[in-house]
């Protein structure tokens, strides 16, 4: 796992977005991670010292000069522990403290202290008023100028005046998923990489679709991952519960059938230097669509589908690949695995193809783990034990850019 043994460091400063904080400790910390906090007075006016120190399991730094800090400088060892920093919610007061510079409460000084060394995610919530301030702004250009700074921009939605705007504070996978990016090396800094991911639905008339059991997971993980590693992602997406929020370098394409999977992929594959094609596609669709409910006529009768194939995307993109673009593709076999596997790594012109068995528990749609096995087309094979699909997709993107 990403966060397993990491040191975060997570600033709180007096916004009411900080009663979110306690489940976001707990998230890093299932994770695998250790927490430890730093807060304004004014953040522990929305939540109590108490409930920061239950759920981090260490004592919250909020006193620069109290008696019982672990260290008289501990503006200066918690950076040292830290693997990187997390402030959220970040106040507009905060933000234009740290851009300015001033160090002058335990939360500052400490950001003072961590800021030109570790990696550092701001996490800004206000009042959408106070947010289009022009000092405002101006404090966030100044903080998204330092290289080692990331500004996760607030969302849009309801706001505690009860007004609606841009203000929010990310929610907490968003930020958890930032925190992730931060602590992960930029390896595919540059890069540009076309994903595919969830089912395709092919429609038999207004009501009625054909379709298959995907639910995204393994793909939208994939694209995360190569997001975190800086890469440029364009996901192209059947539909599914699955979202990903919080990447600049994310560009979705949202389609519904095969057809429509294809014409996305033609447009966007020339441009990058990576496919990955995850999306579970149909075969096949329906010959003739019909405009109304296709009605039961009797109990006794059968209806019978005429079904045409659909475009090949896999073996499209074998035939348009030029010299430096690697090609990617997944196989879900239930039986010859193996065989059926290097037969489609062959004839589709794979550069690499992914094999999971429904055969194998754990393994497969809709669940949360995943087992594979990478092949490549110069024979070499390499075997992922099982694992959660977040640790599968991190395997899987490192032994391609490993081998690239």
């Amino acid at each position: 796992m990403v966060l397993e043994g990491k040191h975060i460091l997570v600033g709180i400063s007096g916004g009411i977005a900080a009663y979110k904080i306690p489940e976001l400790i707990r998230t890093l910390k299932k994770q695998g991670a250790e927490v430890r906090v730093t807060a304004t007075k004014s953040a522990l006016q929305f939540v109590t010292e108490l409930t920061l120190q239950t759920v981090s399991g260490a004592r919250v730094y909020s006193d620069v000069f109290a008696a019982i800090n672990e260290h008289s400088t501990e503006h200066i060892s918690l950076p040292e522990w830290a693997d990187m920093m997390l402030i959220a919610p970040a106040t507009a007061n905060v933000i234009g403290k740290m851009a300015a510079g001033i160090a002058d409460d335990a939360l500052t000084t400490t950001f003072c202290s961590c800021s030109a060394r570790k990696p550092i995610v701001i996490a800004p919530a206000m009042n959408d008023k106070m947010w289009e301030c022009p000092a405002t702004q101006k404090a966030i250009e100044e903080l998204k100028s330092w290289a080692n700074v990331t500004v996760v921009e607030p969302a849009v939605g309801e706001l505690a005046c009860g007004t609606s705007g841009k203000g929010r504070m990310p929610e907490v996978e968003v930020l958890s998923e930032q925190v992730k990016a931060a602590l992960t090396e930029k390896t595919m800094a540059g890069k540009r990489v076309l994903i595919t991911a969830g089912p395709t639905v092919e429609k038999i008339d207004p009501v009625r679709y054909i379709s298959n059991f995907s639910t995204g997971k393994m793909g939208y993980a994939l694209a995360r991952a190569c997001l975190r590693r800086g890469a440029e992602v364009t996901l192209v997406s059947g539909p599914t519960q699955q979202k990903i929020e919080g990447y600049d370098g994310l560009r979705m394409v949202d389609v519904e059938s095969a057809q429509q999977m294809y014409e996305a992929v033609q447009e966007a594959f020339a441009k990058v230097d990576m496919a990955i094609l995850c999306a579970a596609v149909a075969d096949y669709t329906p010959k003739e669509v019909a405009d109304r409910k296709i009605k039961r006529q009797s109990e006794s009768e059968n209806l019978c589908l005429e079904l045409k194939a659909n475009p090949d995307i896999a073996a499209w993109l074998g035939k348009q690949k030029k010299a430096g673009q690697v090609l990617v593709g997944f196989a879900l076999e239930t039986d010859h695995e193996e065989a059926n596997a290097q037969k489609k790594l062959q004839s589709k012109g794979l550069d690499w193809i992914v094999l999971n068995s429904l055969q194998d528990k754990g393994a497969g749609f809709g669940t949360d783990t995943n087992k594979v096995s990478l092949y490549s087309a110069d024979g070499t094979k390499k075997d992922c034990p099982l694992g959660m699909k977040e640790a599968v997709s991190e395997w899987i993107v490192n032994q391609l850019t490993i081998a690239n």
